[in-house]
């Protein structure tokens, strides 16, 4: 039997719901950031954090269309920077849009979509995390 495993620490890949982001939030200021830390970049707090899921949706802040990439990495793809409500900003490949300006668009709405990337050496499929341009505009 395998298990899924997220690819990067961020990542939560529930059992049995929907895989999100996790952001720490700081106790003591509510600044929330990507992923664990040790102290708290706005107030300075040192370990008051706690884990909180992130939205799975957000804005488009940047992007560039990657047309030479690593071997067996297939281009173009987009890679972006999304912008979440939580003030937090992640970078992703953008999915499900043809990479050509004019399919792209700063400022615009887009979801987070899972899929299986791989398989790691123990055969569990490993979750990767995209966005895509939102559904109905978000």
């Amino acid at each position: 039997m395998t298990a899924r495993r997220p690819i990067v620490p961020f990542l939560r890949v529930p059992a049995d719901g929907e895989p999100y982001l996790a952001g720490h939030r700081c106790t003591a200021c509510g600044a929330i950031f990507l992923g664990p830390r040790l102290a708290c970049g706005r107030c300075m707090a040192r370990g008051s954090f706690e884990e909180v899921p992130l939205s799975r949706t957000g804005t488009l802040w940047v992007y560039s269309i990657v047309h030479q990439s690593s071997p067996g990495v297939p281009v173009p793809y987009v890679a972006a920077i999304v912008d979440l409500p939580e003030g937090v900003s992640v970078r992703c490949s953008l999915v499900d849009v043809a990479p050509d300006p004019a399919a792209l668009s700063f400022g615009m709405p887009v979801e987070m979509t899972t899929a299986v990337s791989q398989q790691d050496r123990d055969g569990n499929d490993v979750v990767a995390f995209f966005f895509r341009p939102a559904q109905g505009g978000a």
